[in-house]
């Protein structure tokens, strides 16, 4: 069986910042989550660099590390909020409301009425019933109507949950505006770990010809959030951050001519992914018969305890051990009791069949949307430690 080839890459490959090679020297007790907050620093003034004229908005669901939103608010990032906590955070942090978009579309009338009280004036919908919330207790705020599109080769697909179709959208601009709000635009995300740089053409045509229609009826737009999913690399190199900024120039150009909308992104995976590694520690290795020549090689960290984005597999982590032996295949499963705590099973991956209970085995690229999913307290195990550099 195929095998994916990243473990038994050269460890020179797998090679993480200085930074970080350093403090794993020292072996803190796993599992844990390392961050190193200049590859964040870079990550953002590349994101800068290629989307001069764009507002960048750190996703903060991608890691809440309050280390980390402190350097992206120095810096001068705009945020990207889903809930009242996030807001609190970000507000005791100094940052300041307009620097806020609440972009979730599921919200609690009292949320959405605490968000306005501290002077948060940007919210996302996408039903009439969110919208008529938004307008009885953030009166006159900027509104923006998320639409849903779906896009092909998205590691971790966000269709169906939330989003209307383009012909509800026009209407409930339409009716924003008839509730005293301000509506600016729409915002779209196709999905997270988007590999297809062109595939941001076909939301913007239709963002073009919504706002193209809604301006023949007096209603002028000039916003769009074009959400995330610029990808982190996993199981392979993905195209440089350059690609995509040329395809979706391109896409603007097609779409509006020369007269481009307000840009906004929510960009968090890109941001924080490579900045971090997971160290942990092989709790068992063990097989299933004396024919089996797959083994079941236990971690100290799974799917419950900030790995939810193996489920299906459909993230796939480089994994890095410091055993050299001949790799054989294996399945991954993490520490608790339940049966869907398995990271990988059929995706033919390996480690050095040398492995034994104590080593350390690291999952690299895994600043994203690992601390924020760990499980409270399943099997009383504690969350996942993030450790910011």
């Amino acid at each position: 069986m195929a095998t994916l080839a990243m473990e038994r890459l050269e460890r020179s490959e797998l090679r993480l910042t200085d930074k970080l090679e350093q403090f794993l020297l020292t072996r803190p007790e796993t599992p844990f989550l390392a961050v190193d907050l200049d590859v964040v620093d870079s990550k953002y003034r590349e994101l800068l660099y290629h989307f001069p004229c764009a507002s960048i908005h750190y996703s903060v669901k991608a890691n809440p590390a309050r280390e980390i939103v402190s350097r992206l608010a120095r810096m001068g990032a705009s945020f990207d909020v889903a809930s009242r906590y996030e807001i609190e955070m970000c507000l005791a942090l100094g940052i300041e409301p307009h620097r806020l978009s609440y972009g979730n579309t599921i919200k609690k009338s009292a949320d959405i009425a605490y968000a306005f009280s501290r002077g948060v004036l940007r919210y996302a919908f996408d039903s009439e019933a969110e919208l008529r919330k938004l307008a009885a207790y953030a009166p006159e705020s900027a509104v923006m109507c998320r639409f849903e599109t779906t896009v092909e080769n998205a590691g971790w697909p966000l269709s169906k949950k939330l989003g209307c179709d383009l012909e509800m959208a026009a209407d409930l601009l339409l009716l924003a505006r008839e509730l005293g709000l301000n509506p600016i635009g729409v915002s779209f995300h196709g999905g997270s770990q988007r590999v297809d740089p062109t595939q941001w053409r076909r939301p913007l045509r239709e963002t073009a010809d919504l706002f193209r229609a809604l301006a023949r009826e007096g209603l002028m737009l000039d916003t769009v959030n074009m959400g995330g999913g610029f990808p982190a690399p996993y199981e392979s190199d993905d195209a440089p951050l350059s690609q995509y900024a040329s395809a979706i120039g391109e896409a603007l150009d097609d779409a509006f001519g020369s007269s481009h909308p307000y840009v906004m992104f929510e960009a968090g995976r890109s941001l924080v992914a490579e900045a971090g590694v997971i160290q942990s520690e092989v709790v068992l290795v063990s097989e299933e018969s004396r024919f089996e020549e797959t083994r079941w090689v236990y971690l100290d960290v799974g799917t419950f305890g900030g790995l939810a984005e193996t489920f299906g597999e459909s993230i796939k982590y480089r994994l890095r051990s410091a055993r050299t032996g001949m790799p054989g295949p294996l399945v991954l499963p993490g520490p608790t009791c339940d049966r869907r705590d398995i990271l990988y099973e059929k995706s033919g991956y390996d480690l050095p069949l040398d492995l034994e209970c104590g080593d350390r085995v690291e999952i690299l690229n895994t600043g994203a949307y690992s601390s924020s999913y760990a499980s409270v307290n399943f099997n009383a195990f504690p969350p996942l430690r993030t450790l910011c550099l």
